[in-house]
Parts: C-alpha cells; sequence; structure tokens
C-alpha cells in the first residue's frame, strides 16, 4: 500500500523597507488568525536584533520579540525556528574582519529539512538591505526558502506608492503583497479609493490598509522604567505597569500658570519635570498624566507622593538630563513594541476588521482545516 505523501510546509516572509514598519505586529496577527481559521503555523526570526535580557547570548538563543511572540502563540517547540544570528557591532565587525565566516544561508537552508505544519512565518530584517553581508537580505532569504514575500510599510503620504512600486521592480514575483500601516484617519479613504486600486492595477494586491492606532504608538510605563533605567519613587500596587500606557511625552519647564494650560491639552502623558519643580509636578498630577518623571538630584515631597497615590500616578527619577531622557522615551514612542499585552488585542482586533485573510490564503493555495472560530 503506498505511503501518503507528507506535504512541505509553505514559508512566508514578512518584510519591510525600513524599521519599525509594523512586521512583528503583522506576525504577531498573521499566527492569531490563521491559528484560529485552522492554519498550523510555525515561526522565526533568522536574523535577530536584540536578545532577550533572560537568556544566554548565543546565535542560538531567542530574539526578545520571537520570545513573546511564541509566548502568546503558544507554539510548540518544533515550531519556532532559531534565531541563527543576533545583529550588533560586535557580530558585524567580526564579519568584516573575516573572524565570522559561517555559511548562514546553509544554515537557513536548513529551515525546510523538517516539516513544520502548514505555514512558517519568517520574519525579515528591518530593510531590504540588513543582512547581506551575512547572506541574509530579503531577497536572498526569500530565494533560499523559496518564499513570498508580504512587505509592511507605513504609509507616511500618497508617495509611499513609489516605495512600493520600486519594491515591485527589485523583488518581480516574489513580492506576494503589501500591507500598508499607520493611515492617518483623515486619509484612510484616500489610501481605499486611490492608493489600493493603483497599486492593484500595478499587479499588487493590498492585502490591508490599517489605520493609525495611538494604542500601538505609545509604550508603557513599564518599559519607559527599563529604558530609562529609572528608580521608582511610588508604584500603583493594583495598576500593572505594562497597561499603563504613555501617548506623549511633555516637558514641564515653563510657570505654573502656563504649565496648568499647556498640561490640560495632552492626554496620557508622561512628564519630565526637575526634582525641585513642585509646583510644576503638582499641575501635571492635576491633568491626565499618566507617569512623572524627575530629573536632577533625586528627591520628591511626601505631599507629591500622597498625591501620586490617591490618583495612581508612578513618580520615577532619572539620572539622565532632561534632553537625554527626551531622546530615550521619544525612541521608544511610535514604535510597535509587542511587549505590552494591551497591544496584543488591539493588534488582533484591527487585523480582525482590516486583513483580508480570505485573499492571504488564496494567494498561498491554504485552505484550512476548519472555518473560522
Amino acid at each position: 500500500m503506498p505511503q501518503a505523501k507528507v506535504l512541505q510546509s509553505k514559508y512566508l516572509l514578512i518584510g519591510s523597507t525600513r524599521a519599525g514598519s509594523g512586521k512583528s505586529a503583522t506576525v504577531l496577527g498573521l499566527g492569531i488568525h490563521l491559528l484560529a481559521r485552522g492554519i498550523e503555523i510555525a515561526y522565526g526570526k533568522p536574523l535577530g536584533t536584540f536578545t532577550s535580557r533572560n537568556l544566554p547570548d548565543s546565535a542560538q538563543s531567542l530574539e526578545a520579540d520571537v520570545e513573546f511572540i511564541n509566548q502568546v502563540l503558544m507554539l510548540p517547540e518544533t515550531h519556532l525556528r532559531p534565531t541563527l544570528l543576533n545583529l550588533d557591532k560586535n557580530t558585524l565587525k567580526n564579519r568584516l574582519l573575516g573572524e565570522d565566516t559561517t555559511d548562514y544561508t546553509a544554515l537557513l537552508r536548513q529551515y525546510r529539512q523538517e516539516n513544520c505544519g502548514d505555514l512558517v512565518l519568517i520574519e525579515a530584517p528591518a530593510n531590504t538591505a540588513e543582512g547581506a553581508v551575512f547572506g541574509l537580505s530579503l531577497q536572498e532569504m526569500s530565494d533560499c526558502l523559496d518564499a513570498p514575500i508580504l512587505l509592511v510599510m507605513r504609509f507616511g503620504a500618497l508617495l509611499v506608492v513609489d516605495h512600493v512600486l520600486v519594491a515591485k521592480e527589485r523583488l518581480g514575483d516574489r513580492l506576494l503583497g503589501v500591507v500598508i500601516n499607520d493611515v492617518p484617519l483623515a486619509q484612510i479613504d484616500t489610501g481605499i479609493e486611490i492608493l489600493a486600486p493603483y497599486l492593484e492595477s500595478q499587479g499588487i494586491p493590498v492585502l490591508a490598509m490599517m489605520p493609525e492606532n495611538r494604542i500601538l504608538r505609545s509604550v508603557s510605563v513599564a518599559e519607559v522604567i527599563e529604558q530609562l533605567e529609572a528608580s521608582v519613587h511610588y508604584r500603583p500596587e493594583h495598576i500593572s505597569l505594562n497597561d499603563l500606557m504613555i501617548e506623549e511625552l511633555m516637558i514641564g519647564a515653563m510657570d505654573v500658570n502656563s504649565a496648568q494650560t499647556f498640561f490640560r491639552k495632552s492626554h496620557s502623558k508622561a512628564v519630565i519635570t526637575g526634582s525641585n519643580r513642585f509646583d510644576i509636578q503638582l499641575a501635571a498630577l492635576e491633568t491626565s498624566t499618566n507617569c512623572l518623571i524627575l530629573t536632577g538630584p533625586p528627591m520628591v515631597k511626601p505631599e507629591i507622593l500622597q498625591r501620586a497615590a490617591e490618583l495612581d500616578v508612578p513618580v520615577l527619577s532619572v539620572s539622565h538630563d532632561t534632553l537625554t531622557t527626551v531622546k530615550i522615551i521619544e525612541g521608544c514612542l511610535g514604535q510597535v513594541r509587542l511587549h505590552e499585552g494591551i497591544k496584543v488585542n488591539c493588534i488582533s482586533d484591527m487585523m480582525a476588521k482590516h486583513f483580508k485573510f480570505d485573499r492571504l490564503l488564496q494567494l498561498l493555495d491554504l485552505k484550512p482545516d476548519r472555518k473560522p472560530v
């Protein structure tokens, strides 16, 4: 009796033309919804950019986003592909000096030696060029894995069309389709009625036109504490700092009368001010402030802590000057960092509403084992 043929896993590369476009969020959303549709999913990120502090520093260790996505999707160990290389100054230096002669393309090719379910989602580097010195650029990964590419791009303006067309010219038939992220609400109709039809006419399927979302562009207080290496003077016990989000950043360096008007213009904000500006601190606490960050000598008046406790506002102090503190936080804002639980629900809801899953499955020639739940 002939043996049943074992179906080979299909691969899909999720790439972008620049960092911060939302690849990891797209991978997470795809994983959640495809699993619900009966598609057996595996996941990997061959070229990592950040290693979890809780894991050993080695080429085979899990990259931070890989670890988080795996936790959310609850993939079996066999369905998590290893990170081959964590890209940093040292690994790049070793490659350029000839000290690292590893054939990473051969290692990547080993991905295909095991069957990992129906579809393997592979997160590509930050842009089309990154990883080329290791043989792990977007195009090289696509050729090695014989995988189509789903390109994730931020809208910015209608001129995003030029970047998509250039990508199509470079990637050719490898380009399966595009996801346009972070479309301003005022331009979403323009994107749907003008941009998407034009790209479709050029043979580029538009699988999602995702509107901007303040939650996704925010950062948790917990992440701010970690990035600033801040001391915590007050922490609300019944509120998770992973779910307390900062959407805007304001600097309190004016007189108190101006500060009250200034602070009322913003919601879900962090306020940075000097530890000696007690009047500004109180003014910030009386408005929609989700975190108070003090620079200078680490001192806090008891009345400030008492009012913060009454309003459940965390109070931090940092050793950095104001300019450095602002720069660090601004580097966090606007990036879709997945590690806050509130963002997982947001991504899932947005993908359910805006992503064309049926069309994706059709393009990939995949049929789910069961109907969506």
